[in-house]
């Protein structure tokens, strides 16, 4: 039920790459490669996906073929966020979904997917946010931060990725809020476009 919730709001920003015409896509995080599904099938697209874990490769690679991606059109990196091994301004657009939670440095990552898109290009993103100040929630997961990171490959409860999207310099952002009823702990969601 929740990744049909997420779904839905991927399937609502994930429309702008076509009219974007958003041939060069850079995922980060790209994990087993959930998000392929929806851009695969353009066959003029090219898709580099970079996921600290190694082991994620063959299943992103699996998913690349069940989404029509042809391999040569998909390119696998062992990367971090922080340090995005592609050249400035090399990619059309960014993709990042329930990844800020997890990197090191949020704001470094941001500076980096800033320095690899072209000018015009676009930062899609959803992410789980911290909760408002002072609610029962966002005490909830101060409590709970430490042990999520630990389960969860370094996951935090506590960000405020939303704002550090709007405040990363990007010419213009067009952000969301969600509360998914089944995420518990793990909301509100902010989902959106960045514009370089």
């Amino acid at each position: 039920m929740f990744s049909c919730k997420v779904a839905r709001y991927k399937s609502q920003i994930f429309s702008n790459l076509k009219e974007k015409k958003a041939n060069k896509i850079l995922e980060i995080g790209i994990g087993t490669g959930p998000n392929l599904s929806y851009y695969g099938s353009n066959p003029d697209v090219q898709v580099v996906g970079i996921d600290p874990n190694p082991e994620m490769e063959k299943y992103a690679r699996s998913s690349a073929a069940s989404a029509g991606l042809p391999l040569s059109n998909f390119e696998f990196i062992h990367a971090v966020g922080e340090v995005i091994p592609l050249s400035d301004n090399s990619v059309d657009a960014v993709v990042g979904t329930l990844v800020l939670c997890s990197v090191k440095d949020v704001d470094m990552t941001l500076k980096e997917v800033r320095r690899v898109l072209r000018p015009g290009g676009v930062y899609l993103f959803v992410e789980h946010v911290a909760a408002k100040d002072g609610t029962f929630l966002r005490l909830l997961q101060k409590i709970l931060d430490p042990l999520q990171q630990t389960l969860a490959d370094g996951c935090h409860l506590s960000r405020e990725t939303g704002d550090s999207i709007t405040r990363a310099g990007f010419s213009s952002v067009e952000l969301d809020m969600a509360f998914l009823s089944n995420a518990t702990f793990v909301n509100p969601h902010a989902y959106g476009i960045a514009y370089q």
